[in-house]
C-alpha cells in the first residue's frame, strides 16, 4: 500500500484522556516518520470540558469535525461532579452517546488478550487465563441506553428495544471476524426472560447457515459472567447486545491484569473511533501514572481499519517490547515505575527501530529521548 494521508478527529476529553492521546499520538507520529504516512490532528472537546466551555457535552463544531475525519481517536470522558450529582440534566456520557448515534457507530469491537507476562496481575489463576484471546462484539447504538427514559411520581422507566436490521448488521460483522479466527461465536442473551433477546437469538440461529464454518453456541448472560472468570478461553468472538457487552467487557478486563490495557474500535458504514476502554480517571489526573497501553493499541486498530496492517503489527510489537523491559506504569510495575510519558516514548522508539537496551531505558527515564 502506497503512502496514506490521513485527518484524525482528536477528543482528548477529561481526566487522564488528554494524557494517554498524548502518547497515543506520539507513537501514531513515529509510524508516519517510518513508513512516510502523513496524519494531522483536529483536536476537539467532548464530555466535561466541553459542557464547562460550551454547556453542550458534543458542541455541533465537534460533530462536524468527526464528520470531516478519516477516523477519531478518543481518550477519555467523565467528571466526579457529573458523576456524584444524580439531579444533573446535563452529563459527559450524553456526548459520547449522541456521538455513537450521529456518526452511526453501532458495532464496538473489543480484544481481550492475556499476555504471559502479565499472568501474576490479574486476580486469576494464571492456568485459567493462559492462552485466552477473544474478540467482543457489542451493539452500541440501540438497546436500554437508548430506549426511552422516564420518571413517574414513583418509579422510573428505561425501555430496551431492539430491531431486526440491528441485530442483522453487527451479527454479520460478528460472524465474519470469526471466520478469520478460530471460527467459534458465542451469543449472550438473556432470551429465558426478554423479549428482545430471543429477537436476537432468532436472528443469529436465521444468519448462522450462511456461515458454516463458524460454530454457534448461546449462553445467558449471568452463565457467560461466570465463564469468563471459570474458563476464559473457551471464547473466541462473543456477541452481545449494548448493556450486556457494556458489563461483559469491563469484567474481562481481569483477564488482561488492568483496564489499561484493552483498546477498542467502535465502527459503523462510514465512522470509525478508536478509544482505551477505561474510565477519565480523575484521581490520576496530572500525575503521570496513567497507562495509555490501551489508548496506544486502539491506534493500532485504526491503522488496521487504515488498511495498514504492517505498522499496526510494529505498534503491537513495541507493545509487547515495553511489557517483556517491564516498562510499565505503577499499576503494572510497583517497584520501579516508569512515567505515562516515559512509556510512551519507549513504545515510539521501538516503532522506530531504536535499541532497547538496559542504558537506553536508563536514557528514557533521564529525558534523554528526541521523541517529544
Amino acid at each position: 500500500m502506497g503512502i496514506l494521508r490521513k485527518k484524525i478527529a482528536v477528543l482528548a476529553g477529561d481526566g487522564i484522556g488528554p494524557e494517554v492521546c498524548h502518547e497515543a499520538i506520539k507513537v501514531l507520529d513515529a509510524v508516519a516518520e517510518r513508513f512516510g504516512h502523513r496524519f494531522t490532528y483536529d483536536y476537539q472537546l467532548m464530555g466535561a470540558c466541553a459542557i464547562d466551555a460550551t454547556g453542550d457535552p458534543l458542541p455541533e463544531s465537534t460533530l462536524a469535525a468527526c464528520r470531516a475525519a478519516d477516523a477519531i481517536l478518543l481518550g477519555a470522558i467523565g467528571d466526579p461532579k457529573y458523576d456524584n450529582n444524580p439531579a444533573a440534566k446535563v452529563r459527559p456520557e450524553q456526548g459520547l452517546l449522541r456521538l455513537r448515534k450521529e456518526l452511526g457507530l453501532y458495532a464496538n469491537i473489543r480484544p481481550v488478550t492475556a499476555y504471559d507476562i502479565l499472568l501474576p496481575h490479574s486476580p486469576l489463576k494464571a492456568d485459567r487465563i493462559a492462552g485466552a484471546d477473544m474478540l467482543i462484539y457489542r451493539e452500541l447504538t440501540g438497546g436500554i441506553y437508548f430506549g426511552e427514559k422516564g420518571r413517574t411520581e414513583n418509579g422510573a422507566f428505561d425501555h430496551c428495544t431492539y430491531t431486526r436490521p440491528e441485530i442483522t448488521r453487527i451479527s454479520h460483522l460478528a460472524f465474519q471476524s470469526a471466520q478469520s479466527r478460530r471460527k467459534k461465536l458465542t451469543l449472550v442473551d438473556k432470551a429465558n426472560v426478554l423479549e428482545t433477546s430471543r429477537l436476537w437469538r432468532e436472528v443469529v440461529q436465521e444468519l448462522a447457515p450462511a456461515y458454516p464454518d463458524v460454530a454457534v453456541d448461546y449462553l445467558f448472560v449471568d452463565n457467560a459472567a461466570m465463564q469468563l472468570i471459570l474458563n476464559p478461553k473457551q471464547f473466541d468472538v462473543m456477541l452481545t447486545e449494548n448493556m450486556f457487552g457494556d458489563i461483559l467487557s469491563d469484567e474481562a478486563s481481569v483477564i488482561a491484569g488492568s483496564l489499561g490495557l484493552l483498546p477498542s474500535a467502535s465502527v459503523g458504514d462510514k465512522a470509525a473511533m478508536f478509544e482505551p476502554i477505561h474510565g477519565s480517571y480523575p484521581q490520576a489526573k496530572g500525575r503521570s501514572i496513567a497507562n495509555p497501553i490501551a489508548t496506544i493499541l486502539s491506534i493500532a486498530m485504526m491503522l488496521e481499519h487504515f488498511g495498514l496492517q504492517e505498522a499496526a503489527n510494529v505498534v503491537k510489537d513495541a507493545v509487547q517490547d515495553a511489557l517483556a523491559q517491564n516498562v510499565l506504569t505503577p499499576e503494572l510495575n510497583p517497584t520501579s515505575p516508569s512515567t505515562t510519558e516515559q512509556v510512551g516514548t519507549h513504545i515510539a522508539q521501538c516503532v522506530l527501530g531504536f535499541p532497547t537496551s538496559q542504558l537506553h531505558r536508563d536514557n528514557i527515564k533521564a529525558g534523554m529521548s528526541t521523541i517529544i
